[in-house]
Formats: C-alpha cells, sequence, structure tokens
C-alpha cells in the first residue's frame, strides 16, 4: 500500500462488512435491529457473522453514519439518518418513525444544563405514540 493510500492516523478503515450493512441500510426505511440486519445480509449470501454486524454498526454510529434507537424493550435498533441533529416519534405499533427537528427543546436542555452547572452537553429525545394509520385501525 503507498503512502496515498493508507489511511489517516485514527481514521476507521472502511471493511467489507461495514460497506454492506451501510449499503443495506440504505435500502430500507425505519429503524432495524441488528439481528434483523444479520439475516437479512444472510439472506443475500454475504457470509457475515452476527458480532460484526454489531461492530460494523457501532462503528457506523460512531462515526455519525446511523442514529441508534432504544426501544422500550432495551434492544437497539439502527437506522441511517440525516447528519443533522433530529429528534424521534415512534410508533410503537408498526414502528414508523419521524425525524424531527425542534428548536426548543434544543434552549430547553441548554437552559436546564446551564441552570445546573452542565457543558458540552448532548441529548436524545424519543418520543414514543401511535401513529395515525394504525390509531385507525
Amino acid at each position: 500500500m503507498s503512502v496515498a493510500e493508507q489511511p489517516e492516523a485514527g481514521a476507521r478503515r472502511h471493511s467489507r462488512q461495514r460497506s454492506a450493512v451501510l449499503a443495506l441500510l440504505d435500502e430500507l426505511d425505519g429503524f432495524r435491529s441488528a439481528q434483523d440486519l444479520h439475516a437479512l445480509l444472510r439472506a443475500r449470501g454475504d457470509a457475515v457473522g452476527l458480532a460484526t454486524v454489531y461492530r460494523a454498526l457501532q462503528a457506523l454510529v460512531d462515526d455519525g453514519l446511523l442514529d441508534v434507537l432504544r426501544g422500550q424493550d432495551g434492544q437497539a435498533a439502527y437506522r441511517r439518518c440525516s447528519p443533522s441533529h433530529h429528534h424521534h416519534l415512534v410508533c410503537r405499533s408498526c414502528g414508523r418513525t419521524e425525524e424531527v427537528a425542534d428548536p426548543p427543546v434544543e434552549r430547553w436542555a441548554a437552559r436546564i444544563a446551564a441552570e445546573h452547572g452542565f457543558v458540552d452537553v448532548q441529548h436524545d429525545v424519543e418520543v414514543f405514540g401511535t401513529c395515525g394509520a394504525c390509531a385507525q385501525r
């Protein structure tokens, strides 16, 4: 490998498995568990282990390419999301998810942090409910 081809120090190498997981998530709507993604990859003939899928997902989350959502059962689910900060509305029935930006939530988080002397604050807001389509059924 030439010097020009070597990754920068601290840069993450793009693996075939990570690329496969990302490509699959680009095709899917909604959040999916690591187990679901593993099964879909295997069904496509991609010989990848579940532990490798978990590592790829964590690397993609760390790189800011995926959002991770913990359901009410505590299970993590993943989705390709926009790179800007946002929150989610999640239907408890069908799993439909909507990305929402909410400046008042951002202002509230900053105010609460300042009141308690916190700095460099991060937050995640997930709102669970029933979407209109499920409510009509």
